[in-house]
């Protein structure tokens, strides 16, 4: 009998391939993959596993997001902010209202939890 009420993350399988809306190559060639693995019934939270090589990325923000980092060296720099850096084991939070650069210094690992809407 399988449990319904938990979900444990196996493998990264079927991540799609491809920059996500929203998110524009600013500098160098960097690459992302994003495997969506659970989605409430709601379809208000989705949480899943993201995969990107070196590069900067800008990124425009119309979600709820917290990260938690598996792999990898991020810069994140809010348009007119400070940057701040993050890496394995870290955990962070950005705000649907985000608008600025993640600059990926080592290729990234990263469990997400969007909030919809």
């Amino acid at each position: 009998m399988t449990d319904k009420t938990i979900l444990k993350f196996g493998a990264v399988e079927n991540a799609e391939a491809g920059d996500l809306a929203g998110w524009v190559v600013v500098e160098g060639k960097p690459t992302m993959k994003t495997a969506v693995q659970h989605t409430t019934e709601d379809g208000k939270v989705m949480s899943g596993t993201w995969q990107a090589t070196p590069g900067t990325y800008h990124a425009t923000y119309t979600d709820y997001e917290f990260v938690h980092m598996i792999a990898g060296r991020i810069i994140i720099t809010p348009d007119g902010g400070a940057p701040v850096e993050v890496g394995p084991g870290d955990a962070f939070v950005v705000e649907a209202d985000f608008k600025g650069t993640w600059k990926i210094i080592e290729p990234v690992t990263k469990h997400f939890v969007v909030r919809v809407g």
